[in-house]
């Protein structure tokens, strides 16, 4: 049963908590590049400008903001199923022939013997990976920067 008690020993030993530190560090790089997004678009509608009778406007100081994004949860699951089997046979066969002739006896004894141990191991795994995103308003230091923008233009 030695097979079966290394495989065992290796489905034990996974490596849960590296798993959950890749995890973790994979969601704050991506909420690192949605933050640097959100920055990126702002700077765009800065420059995008818009003509509303004889004067121009950035679509920021229009009201318009960029989406800003947050993880809420991240969760990473994963199932592990094995199965160890172990048979054993056993057979045995055991003939007997007698005659007797004149004057003769004759006996015969035939012995088959079988033993077969079979081991079988199987293993299954599934793994997901979820992450839930939820749009956040702006911040507060973004939203007081650009109303005291469009108080400055209207002005």
């Amino acid at each position: 049963m030695a097979v079966a008690s290394k495989v065992t020993r290796q489905l034990l030993s996974a490596p849960l908590p590296e798993i959950v530190e890749r995890l973790g560090s994979s969601v704050a790089q991506a909420q690192w590049a949605l933050d640097r997004n959100s920055v990126a678009l702002a700077s765009e509608m800065a420059q995008t400008e818009v003509e509303v009778g004889d004067k121009s406007y950035n679509l920021l100081t229009l009201g318009f903001v960029p989406a800003f994004y947050s993880f809420t949860e991240a969760t990473v699951e994963a199932k592990l199923s094995f199965t160890i089997t172990e048979s054993k046979e056993i057979s045995l066969n055991v003939g007997v022939q007698a005659g007797v002739g004149v004057g003769v006896f004759m006996a015969a004894a035939s012995v088959d013997v079988g033993y077969a141990r079979k081991y079988s191991v199987s293993a299954e795994g599934m793994s997901s990976i979820a992450a839930r995103l939820v749009s956040l308003p702006p911040p507060d230091m973004l939203s007081q920067v650009l109303k005291r923008a469009y108080e400055q233009d209207i002005e």
